[in-house]
């Protein structure tokens, strides 16, 4: 048995994030205002409206900055705030106003990378990383292995997953697959593990590249596998401190 540690959203992917309290998952859907849009470049080959590979939007991969953002969503408007250490504050409704956050990033966009272009909506599924409607789960026991391996502290955001567990043995979560969690009075099908890329060696203070997580991951597991997939098959709340156990 564990417990909900924290909870976040990312309503942009790879632009910001933001921490909450407690949500309403619903069955066959993403985590709340999680992954509802996404930036298109000048090479992507998508208008929005559904889902799309992640090789199509401006990430963190190639463009660090990012990694610093944060975000809050004011639910009742559908308007979006973005703040980042090296930018000002910008408030605008991602429906209507999508050229005003492309402005906003530019000065932090790497040269060389293809330039963001338009803020595209996710549709139905979310653009998250999975075809599926996902809801990403980690827990702080692989964290902190992960801590351990590279010998000092980490932000647990680098990861940018939706629900973290406490109570759970390191690296547990990849026996999950095939199973059920609940959590709070949500149902969760575990599908797949997360492999990772360079976006998590990036300090989400900052935007700068400072922990090879990458190899760390390889030191311990052999692989670049972090967190897993789920797929929300009882609709229920989920609060901080909520239970969690395996079915």
């Amino acid at each position: 048995m564990g417990t909900v540690a924290a909870l976040w959203r990312h309503p942009i992917k790879a632009h910001g994030r933001e921490s909450v309290g407690h949500i309403s998952l619903v069955a066959g859907q993403t985590f709340p205002w999680d992954r509802r849009y996404a930036v298109a470049h000048e090479r992507s080959k998508t208008e929005g409206g559904e889902w799309a590979s992640c090789r199509n939007f401006s990430r963190a991969a190639g463009a660090p900055a990012l990694m610093a953002i944060t975000a809050k969503v004011d639910e009742d408007s559908g308007k979006i705030t973005l703040n980042h250490p090296d930018l000002w504050e910008v408030t605008f409704d991602p429906a209507t106003q999508g050229d005003k956050l492309i402005e906003w990033v530019r000065p932090i966009m790497p040269k060389e990378r293809a330039a963001s272009t338009k803020l595209v909506p996710a549709g139905d599924v979310g653009m998250t990383d999975s075809d599926f409607p996902s809801i990403a789960i980690h827990t702080t026991a692989s964290h902190r292995a992960v801590e351990t391996q590279l010998g000092h502290a980490l932000s647990t955001e680098r990861w940018r997953g939706n629900i973290w567990l406490d109570g759970f043995e390191a690296f547990a979560e990849f026996d999950w697959i095939g199973k059920t969690l609940r959590i709070g009075d949500a149902e969760i099908e575990v599908r797949e593990r997360i492999t990772r890329c360079l976006a998590t060696t990036s300090n989400p203070d900052t935007g700068e590249r400072d922990a090879d997580t990458l190899g760390a991951l390889k030191a311990v597991l052999g692989y670049q596998d972090f967190g897993v997939y789920g797929v929300v098959t009882k609709s229920g709340d989920v609060a901080i401190g909520a239970p969690a156990e395996l079915l």
